[in-house]
């Protein structure tokens, strides 16, 4: 009989211990609307991402701004300035999440080249070449 309560006063507060909260999160109703917004801004950049990643992806050096920019859309920086006589352009569209700050910076982008309005290069490696 004494093993017995011996074994139930160890065991009783070693179960209680091991019971916890539980808190459920949903998206239903207006006090949800936290989970929603960050859920859909999430899922927003992702998508702007693949997007833009699969665009870029069907690009070909020597097409002209005016097509890019039909098919890119507006993009989230532009540079433009003159070398050697010719005019530059740099446009940059977002590929690629790097910071958790709800901000798009230029090394989350892809920058794509044009000179004299005709596409010469994309990436890190033609930027870095200008």
């Amino acid at each position: 009989m004494k093993n017995s309560a011996f074994k139930l006063l160890i065991a009783l507060p070693l179960a209680l211990s091991m019971t916890g909260c539980i808190i459920v999160a949903s998206d239903d109703g207006h006090d949800a609307d936290w989970i929603s917004s960050k859920s859909n801004s999430d899922s927003h950049w992702k998508e702007e991402q693949r997007v833009n990643n699969d665009k870029i992806a069907s690009l070909q050096i020597g097409d002209e701004f005016e097509k890019v920019r039909g098919i890119m859309g507006t993009p989230k920086f532009n540079e433009a300035f003159e070398s050697e006589g010719k005019s530059v352009q740099v446009i940059f569209y977002r590929t690629r999440h790097k910071h958790s700050d709800g901000e798009t910076t230029k090394d989350e982008c892809t920058p794509l080249i044009f000179k004299d309005g005709t596409l010469v290069g994309f990436g890190k490696k033609a930027y870095e070449r200008l």
